[in-house]
């Protein structure tokens, strides 16, 4: 695999326990039942977190996102913030992982009575599970490509939620793909620029940032704290529409995530963006973002 999610393979992940519904198990014996909700409907919730120094990065970011999800579709986790805080911790304590590592947390609405897409047939206890892997990003940059695939409207599903349907993504993967690229650039309904289909999308032009107006994407982590460390450095940054000749002749260009941080995006729809990535903005922000990673860590590592 290639692009911002692309990673080595580890061999110690054969022997990963697993977190699943309170008890840790084996990653190949960690399976869930073929009625339960995710499996069947892609109805849940979920979160990936990057470990930095033993400590989830930006933990209360992302169980604020978490919860507010289960809350929108009636999905009651059935743990605490502080017991979910606490099985994440359990689970990599199990496994002694303390760098590294990228851990994705699932909820979904547990096992269902029967088939039918109705959440009253799902009375609980929702299914959880946490896994972590040894997942190290290896993308030096990436290449997009434009899909016709556009961005959902929220009347239709608003992408606002974190939840595990993704068709939407991954149709605009696969053309992506297909083409040649290592990920697709989503445009919204009117034709702006809105992200990617897996990671959020910045473009830098004349010495100021760019993202869209975040109204057909995801709210992210990553994206919401790029702009927070640009205006903390006084670095001019706007979240508005922009087109794709804006993109083409921008002076550099990035993706932003969990798990790869700050990824310069070399080659958008066959041109060459910038000068030889990672441009100075780029490398200014990577060096923003970790020093932010690390404050939030050693914050919580002191509380």
């Amino acid at each position: 695999m290639t692009g911002a999610h692309a990673a080595d393979d580890d061999p110690r992940n054969a022997d990963v326990l697993v977190y699943l519904n309170g008890e840790l198990v084996r990653r190949d014996l960690a399976v869930v039942s073929v009625f339960d909700s995710g499996f069947v409907f892609g109805d849940g919730v979920w979160e990936g977190l990057r470990i930095h120094n033993g400590h989830p990065a930006f933990l209360d970011q992302h169980l604020d996102r978490l919860y507010e999800g289960a809350k929108v579709l009636v999905l009651d986790i059935g743990l605490t913030r502080a017991e979910l805080a606490d099985a994440i911790y359990q689970t990599l304590r199990a496994n002694e992982m303390t760098d590294g590592v990228h851990l994705r947390l699932m909820v979904t609405r547990g096992v269902k009575h029967t088939l039918y897409q109705d959440p009253r047939l799902a009375p609980g206890p929702a299914t959880i599970a946490i896994v972590p892997e040894y997942k190290v990003p290896s993308a030096s940059s990436v290449r997009l490509f434009t899909v016709h695939v556009r961005r959902c409207s929220p009347d239709i599903l608003d992408p606002k939620l974190n939840v595990h349907s993704k068709l939407n993504d991954i149709t605009a993967c696969i053309q992506a793909y297909t083409a040649g690229a290592d990920e697709a650039l989503m445009l919204d309904p009117h034709g702006f620029v809105a992200t990617c289909n897996s990671t959020h999308f910045f473009i830098v032009r004349r010495g100021e940032v760019w993202t869209s107006t975040g109204d057909y994407c995801l709210g992210g982590i990553t994206r919401g704290n790029i702009v927070h460390v640009c205006k903390e450095a006084g670095v001019p940054v706007y979240e508005r529409n922009f087109s794709l000749t804006d993109v083409y002749g921008a002076d550099e260009a990035f993706v932003t995530g969990t798990f790869g941080g700050v990824v310069p995006v070399r080659e958008v729809d066959g041109r060459t963006i910038g000068d030889a990535p990672p441009g100075p903005m780029v490398r200014r922000l990577r060096d923003l973002y970790r020093e932010l990673v690390d404050r939030d860590v050693t914050e919580r590592a002191g509380a």
